[in-house]
């Protein structure tokens, strides 16, 4: 027998999860005053330049600010960074 409850409560426990990831994001992205429309532009900047050495995988791009421990009990932004990458391209002779 299926119990229900646990079912249901593991799915409110996903969407719990979820919006507190969200939450964090807002609140990056408000303490490094960087609004999601500038983000995208880094992104789309990061897009271009990477794609001039290497294809990659633009539906897996993952580019995100997060909050970093620091060893002071603080914590800094950063700008992370998970590019799929298929192949590097031939550079040439006259490249590099």
């Amino acid at each position: 027998m299926i119990d229900l409850f646990k079912f249901f409560g593991k799915e409110e426990s996903k969407s719990k999860d979820i919006a507190k990831e969200r939450l964090k994001l807002v609140l990056i992205h408000d303490r490094a005053n960087i609004s999601p429309k500038f983000l995208d532009m880094i992104k789309d900047d990061i897009i271009k330049v990477i794609s001039n050495y290497m294809e990659i995988e633009e539906a897996g791009l993952d580019i995100r600010l997060s909050r970093i421990p620091q060893e002071d009990d603080t914590y800094s932004t950063a700008l992370v960074a998970n590019i799929p990458i298929r192949r590097v391209k031939n550079m040439g002779p006259n490249r590099g």
